[in-house]
């Protein structure tokens, strides 16, 4: 299998509402959309979606990322991005917003928005986002039983709207954060096998409730060179709450990039998910799933999941860079009747920075699978 998950493309429009001199830097000359992103009123990245997941089927779609600066911090960005190559990189942007919508011909769609917004210097922090669409997705789920060792693949089509948020507050000037985090969705799904349907085939609301704690030291909230970030959730969904479905799930996750010369950086991330099922049935899609570059969404799904990938990284210059990466993950199962499931995936991909006074980068990876193969094009590390 061959997917794109999604492309970035530098629209040709902007160069027709904006001077062509704004799109290259005035320190090394080359193409960059720093200068287009701070100092246009309507300055944003835009982000064309190309989609040929066989899944879904072909399609695409549109995002824009929004910065959102006062004058005075635009001015320190631009006097730090002067004065060093890296210079700027470091400043995390006080908001941010992002707003798209996809859609393929499987008559899968969604629409889509984000917010994160920071007070006090960062001691206050707001993130949240939502939509609102239809997913037609095949699950797959693997019977172990006596002489039957068979993938079962299910059909499915889910009609939601979610809702997903969270506020933390810095614990005085260290790189720690404590928030509390809250998921909402309404949604109706359906099966392609009637007896499916009819025992888990109707409208539900998840409702969650959850605490997070966070450690993060990295240099770039879009592209880390160096330092660690380290989060843990745990997240309660109870008909206390308004959730027709009861369970709890923590997630663990962890990155490291480890700068080993000038040139080489050393990228590390792993991550653990633990679910716990109250309710004899629950939504296929509330187990967690194995995230790696090279594998499907909701491939292996299971009770325990643990991943962990490194990612070895070398700049070619300032603007660009080349990477190669491997991946391993397990999804465990508590039923019985399923076997355990490990995969392994690695790949090769590069970056561009396409605005050095925000350290934002965009390329492509390649990514394959004992069973899959994939094409990604992506804003940020990767991980």
């Amino acid at each position: 299998m061959t997917r794109c998950g999604g492309i970035v493309i530098l629209s040709c429009f902007l160069f027709s509402t904006s001077s062509f001199a704004s799109f290259y830097d005035p320190v090394d000359g080359q193409f960059d959309m720093g200068h287009h992103l701070a100092e246009n009123a309507h300055g944003f990245l835009p982000i064309p979606i190309l989609i040929t997941e066989p899944a879904v089927g072909y399609g695409g779609g549109v995002a824009g990322l929004f910065l959102h600066e006062t004058d005075e911090e635009k001015r320190q960005r631009k006097q730090a991005a002067l004065s060093a190559i890296d210079g700027g990189a470091q400043l995390v942007p006080s908001a941010m917003s992002v707003v798209g919508a996809v859609g393929t011909e499987n008559e899968t769609w969604f629409v889509f928005g984000g917010h994160r917004r920071s007070w006090m210097n960062d001691s206050i922090r707001y993130t949240g986002g939502g939509g609102f669409g239809v997913a037609n997705l095949d699950l797959y789920t693997s019977i172990n039983w006596g002489p039957i060792d068979h993938d079962l693949r299910i059909g499915t089509s889910t009609s939601v709207a979610v809702l997903s948020q969270k506020v933390q507050f810095r614990i005085g000037h260290t790189p720690w954060m404590l928030g509390i985090k809250q998921l909402l969705a309404k949604s109706e799904i359906e099966f392609d096998n009637m007896v499916l349907d009819r025992i888990l085939g109707n409208e539900s609301v998840t409702s969650g409730l959850g605490l997070e704690a966070e450690y993060d030291t990295r240099d770039n909230l879009f592209y880390p060179t160096k330092g660690y970030k380290l989060s843990a959730d745990y997240m309660v969904y109870d008909d206390a709450i308004g959730s027709d479905y009861n369970y709890r799930n923590l997630n663990i996750d962890g990155e490291a990039y480890i700068p080993i010369t000038n040139k080489w950086t050393l990228g590390l991330a792993a991550n653990y998910q633990s679910f716990e099922q109250q309710d004899l049935f629950v939504s296929p899609t509330a187990k967690p799933y194995v995230s790696l570059r090279g594998v499907s969404s909701y491939r292996y799904q299971g009770d325990e999941i643990e991943t962990i990938q490194g990612q070895l990284t070398y700049s070619i210059t300032h603007r660009w860079k080349v990477s190669g990466f491997y991946g391993s993950g397990v999804a465990k199962q508590d039923n019985g009747i399923s076997d355990d499931s490990t995969v392994n995936a690695g790949g090769v991909g590069f970056r561009y920075q396409i605005a050095r006074r925000y350290g934002l980068h965009l390329g492509l990876d390649y990514a394959q699978s004992h069973e899959e193969r994939a094409i990604y094009f992506n804003v940020g590390s990767g991980f």
